[in-house]
């Protein structure tokens, strides 16, 4: 493993699209008022929030794996380790899975529908920006044990 390498980006593309996308559904809310699909009953209330939780554990989890491990949780900072335990198990990108959570969450606590629309839109956005260049980073870090770990569990879903 290099002693140095270079940062996955130069920008923290991931706060920062869930931030400018709570701002849009915010703002797109007043400009463009779309009805809420959803019933306003118990069940689906339980079941947004549900996911809203899951996102914000589930992001909490990845976190404390990342810590105990003595790497980043910075999307635009270096690796020092490569996580394969906790969430990181399951899925490649934990994090900007909780976020999606999150945002489908917030989504039923507002009643706002551009929250679900622009949770969506996250997927290819974080994917393109921050993803597909920490999976170059990741690969030129540590290698086989990386290449290894990336055919064995799924990016997304």
């Amino acid at each position: 493993m290099p002693e140095t390498a270079a940062p996955p980006a130069t920008v923290p593309w991931p706060p920062i699209l869930v931030a400018g996308l709570v701002a849009a559904a915010v703002a797109l809310s007043y400009a463009f008022p779309l009805a809420w699909p959803g019933e306003s009953d118990l069940l689906g209330h339980i079941a947004g929030l549900g996911l809203g939780a899951t996102g914000l554990a589930l992001f909490v989890w990845a976190a404390l794996t990342l810590h105990r491990h003595g790497t980043t949780i910075l999307p635009d900072k270096a690796a020092d380790a490569l996580v394969t335990d906790g969430p990181f198990r399951f899925r490649r990108n934990p994090i900007y899975i909780s976020h999606v959570f999150m945002l489908f969450g917030i989504a039923e606590l507002t009643h706002n529908i551009w929250f679900v629309i622009l949770a969506i839109l996250y997927i290819p956005l974080v994917t393109w920006l921050a993803v597909l260049p920490e999976e170059r980073h990741l690969e030129a870090r540590f290698g086989d044990a990386y290449r290894d770990y990336a055919s064995r569990t799924r990016r997304w879903i």
